[in-house]
């Protein structure tokens, strides 16, 4: 696992913050948060917004540009997913149950646009808290899980997943 702090520029960081906590992104509902967990209740939920679609292989948004600084920063042979997801701030902190993003052999990472007390959980019992402009990267394989927030108003963090 690989954990780096002030992944992109600040310019970067400033311009991505603008278009994604505008209130014109387009952020849309999904009643579950983790499919890979059977046993989720049923009262979890997220909003996500495709930037890169894996069933069709193309760029899914017109908002891509804001994340261009990342993905040429990590440089990746072949993207398989480019996802944001914003999970609303909830009275105590609530995990969503451990999985895995993809079974093909790949790298996950997760990019971190704010600065809350959530976390992603690894299976191994290691936590990476969210910190603005915070990048990490792992083996697709890994088990991990993500939390909520109780100190802001959302909790906002961009999955990649591809191949090096």
């Amino acid at each position: 696992m690989i954990i780096k702090d002030k992944f992109i520029s600040r310019k970067n960081l400033k311009e991505l913050k603008t278009v994604i906590f505008s209130a014109h992104f387009p952020w849309y509902f999904n009643k579950g948060v983790n499919y890979n967990n059977n046993k989720q209740p049923v009262d979890h939920f997220q909003f996500t917004h495709l930037f890169y679609n894996d069933i069709t292989e193309r760029i899914n948004s017109k908002l891509y540009h804001a994340i261009e600084p990342i993905v040429e920063k990590i440089k990746p042979k072949k993207i398989l997913r480019i996802k944001a997801n914003l999970l609303t701030r909830t009275s105590e902190i609530i995990e969503h149950g451990f999985h895995i993003d993809f079974r093909k052999k790949c790298k996950t990472a997760i990019f971190y646009v704010n600065t809350n007390n959530g976390y992603t959980k690894f299976e191994n019992n290691k936590v990476v808290k969210s910190v603005e402009n915070r990048f990490v990267l792992f083996d697709s394989n890994i088990k991990h899980t993500g939390s909520t927030c109780t100190d802001q108003k959302r909790r906002i963090v961009i999955n990649f997943n591809y191949i090096v």
